[in-house]
């Protein structure tokens, strides 16, 4: 090492190493810019790291929200029992590292004009399909266009509705030709929908064989029940550590539990907040307690009544006490939302924007205005959706009761709550997986056009700001143009948002894994089946 400097970064990061609390990736991209060789690096890797994951075993998971509606169709993907299945047998271009940055995946590099309209994405040679075919620029083109065009039904349309061309440069590369600039178009590559499956002939996307490129070979399925999967050998990426992964479809959260802590599963999804003191004290069992993006949102139809008048809206955001919602039903493991989609955890966050406080009063005040004293309204929700669903639109209906408002909870199946709840009825409770850039998540779910629009929300001075904003290359003007979109959202969306919870799940004592989990979804970043593994 050539400074001070330098040695004291490298003492940190072999403490990091030796802690477990830092992944190879990361160490070894660290220790290279301090300016070690790849092989130094190597080698001081080899004598701090904690003890090297060990390979076998079979990984049962207690996962929840499974369907029978469930389906191998990536533009359909809902649940999360499919999103984290999807991590675990397919592969994307990009991923989301332990440490929240940007990593490779089936793509080992990638680079922009100076334009940003332009991104060309070059591929791992040893990406290989579980049938034993390597992976193509033509699979990749499929893959994407799969969520393209007029006709697609997927719900990735909106995040790749600027792209007019993608091209095979005929050298295991492909380059996404933009109508405008995107400087996130990388980190929406991993998002779950956009998976790298194998093309048909045509062109076409072959994604109903469930052939994948992912760490582990799906070779059992049944919706809503089970999955099995083997690790495949030749996978291109590092980990996939266990030999077998089982999925179970858990839904109910208390079975979940006891599995967990009767040593019947391995991990659990989704542990019930009111419980984490008395798993803490569980000598078999470890909770992982992450801060996320994740967010609880309650949409209105907004082009329907009583939703059309923003009156009723912004009484429905005054009468409910977020601070109460946050103690009793997330026991404190969640942050305070503020009724725009963009939480602390994602970048060029407006945290100057004026905290949303409970106001029954002025609510109350608001409907007298609109001519709707008295309001009654439905809220529907299902157990699966997140930790105390229910408990919270009850508890929300007690506290909306001081401003005169009757809301009327509906005790939703949890089996098919994606495909016959979300998105068809006008007033429903949603659990949102983090993502990684406001952008991406304001085009998913609120852009005009989005399939995911949710509250069917359409405000032109939001739209229009968000085109800006995708393609601003100053940070200080992008995040002046996020303040605007937080506050637009805020004082005029359909969509109450009460908070971003953590994600709460637990494991069993000789389940590993480096000690740092992402944060994009639950189960680290849905990656826990090939980044952790069996101790002793």
């Amino acid at each position: 090492m050539s400074t001070i400097k330098d040695k004291m970064m490298m003492d940190r990061l072999a403490k990091a190493a030796s802690e477990g609390s830092i992944s190879r990736r990361s160490f070894m991209n660290y220790s290279m810019a301090a300016g070690m060789t790849a092989s130094a690096a190597t080698g001081l890797w080899g004598t701090s790291a904690k003890a090297a994951p060990q390979r076998g075993g079979k990984f049962r998971l207690a996962q929840h929200d499974g369907n029978t509606s469930d389906t191998h169709d990536p533009g359909t993907y809902l649940s999360y029992f499919t999103i984290v299945m999807a991590h675990t047998f397919r592969s994307y271009l990009t991923m989301i590292n332990t440490d929240q940055t940007l990593g490779a995946d089936v793509a080992n590099e990638w680079s922009a004009t100076p334009d940003a309209q332009e991104w060309t994405f070059v591929l791992n040679p040893n990406a290989t399909f579980h049938s034993g075919a390597k992976v193509t620029a033509t699979d990749v083109i499929a893959s994407m266009n799969h969520h393209r065009g007029e006709d697609s039904g997927s719900a990735a349309k909106a995040l790749l509705a600027s792209v007019v061309e993608i091209v095979d440069n005929g050298d295991h590369s492909v380059t996404f030709k933009l109508d405008s600039p995107n400087a996130d178009l990388p980190w929406i590559m991993p998002d779950y929908h956009l998976p790298i499956c194998p093309a048909n002939a045509d062109g076409s996307l072959n994604w109903q064989s469930g052939d994948g490129c992912g760490p582990y070979k799906l070779v059992e399925y049944e919706p809503g029940v089970a999955a099995r999967l083997i690790r495949f050998d030749d996978w291109h990426g590092e980990g996939a550590y266990f030999d077998e992964i089982e999925m179970l479809a858990i839904n109910d959260p208390n079975a979940r539990q006891t599995a967990l802590v009767t040593g019947d599963v391995d991990s659990c999804s989704l542990l019930e907040n009111k419980t984490l003191g008395l798993l803490s004290r569980n000598p078999n069992v470890e909770v992982d307690n992450v801060a996320s993006a994740s967010a609880i949102t309650l949409p209105m139809f907004t082009d329907q009544a009583p939703f059309d008048n923003a009156d009723v809206r912004m009484a429905l955001k005054l009468a409910i006490d977020r601070n109460e919602l946050v103690e009793k039903i997330a026991f404190g493991a969640a942050t305070v939302g503020n009724d725009f989609h963009h939480s602390s955890a994602m970048p060029y966050f407006p945290s100057e924007i004026p905290q949303r406080e409970y106001d029954p009063e002025q609510a109350k005040s608001l409907l007298k205005k609109a001519g709707m004293e008295g309001l009654t309204v439905n809220l529907s929700a299902a157990e699966s959706i997140t930790t105390g669903a229910v408990d919270m639109c009850i508890l929300y209906a007690e506290q909306a009761k001081k401003a005169g408002i009757n809301i009327n909870v509906v005790r939703e199946p949890n089996d098919g709550y994606w495909s016959d709840v979300w998105l068809t009825k006008p007033w429903c409770l949603v659990s949102w997986g983090a993502r990684p850039t406001p952008d991406v998540m304001y085009t998913l779910a609120y852009k005009d056009d989005a399939a995911w629009n949710e509250s069917h929300w359409q405000n032109e001075r939001f739209n229009e700001i968000l085109l800006q904003a995708k393609a601003e290359l100053d940070d200080v003007k992008r995040a002046e143009m996020y303040h605007e979109m937080g506050m637009i959202s805020r004082d005029d969306g359909g969509t109450v948002l009460p908070y971003f919870p953590n994600f709460v799940y637990g494991r069993r004592k000789n389940v590993r894994h480096t000690g740092q989990l992402a944060a994009s979804w639950m189960m680290d970043g849905a990656r826990a089946g090939h980044r952790w593994w069996f101790e002793g």
